[in-house]
């Protein structure tokens, strides 16, 4: 039996230019029906002031709203594949993500990879212009509202933040030791480090 490829999903590396092609495609396609309304009344009345033009206005709405999405993704860029080989070396079985464009009313902030284990959540940037400081809070904020009292770091060296992952993952017993967690009745094999990780892609692009 042929495996069946596994959809890229947020938080995986390569999110990015997945959803970039998606965009584009499901943008264009939205444009579609308001194309079609505007020529049909076109060649029927032959001028634009008729219904057609008006309907045409009023479904080119969602369409639009399509293609902020698409532009809002393709001004981002992806993080280098070399990285990613990298983090994977040291991650061992940590919940670990890719690519996250965490979403604030200030700013947004891109994010190489983050980690969980316990109470502790690092991450790695290779963006200048990513101000870790604010990041850092608006994460520990949110994870805090979510009921999950973490800590929050972010590195801007790759060497830094893969030392990281191994000193976690050899202590990772003692990083997770008497924290309790209830498990979801809905998703009782989601664990804790999980859900977090979760919280955080749903404040990502």
């Amino acid at each position: 039996m042929k495996n069946i490829k596994r959809k890229i999903q947020k938080g995986d590396f390569g999110y990015i230019k997945s959803q970039q092609k998606k965009r584009i495609f499901y943008t264009l396609l939205a444009f579609i029906p308001p194309l079609v309304m505007f020529l049909t009344g076109l060649l029927i009345y032959g001028e634009r002031k008729n219904v057609f033009t008006v309907f045409a206005v009023v479904a080119c709405l969602p369409a639009c709203k399509f293609a902020v999405g698409m532009i809002m993704m393709l001004m981002q860029k992806p993080m280098k594949e070399r990285d990613y080989q990298e983090i994977e070396k040291h991650k061992h079985e940590l919940v670990c993500g890719y690519e996250f464009v965490v979403s604030a009313y200030e700013k947004q902030s891109f994010l190489d990879s983050i980690a969980i284990c316990g109470n502790t959540v690092v991450g790695y940037t290779s963006r200048e212009k990513t101000d870790t400081l604010f990041v850092e809070k608006h994460i520990q904020d949110i994870l805090r509202q979510n009921g999950f009292y973490v800590s929050v770091k972010i590195f801007r060296k790759l060497g830094d933040y893969t030392k990281r992952l191994e000193t976690m993952w050899e202590h990772r017993d003692v990083l997770e030791k008497d924290i309790k967690f209830k498990p979801d009745s809905d998703e009782p094999k989601l664990t804790r480090n999980e859900k977090i990780k979760r919280v955080i892609c749903a404040i990502s692009l």
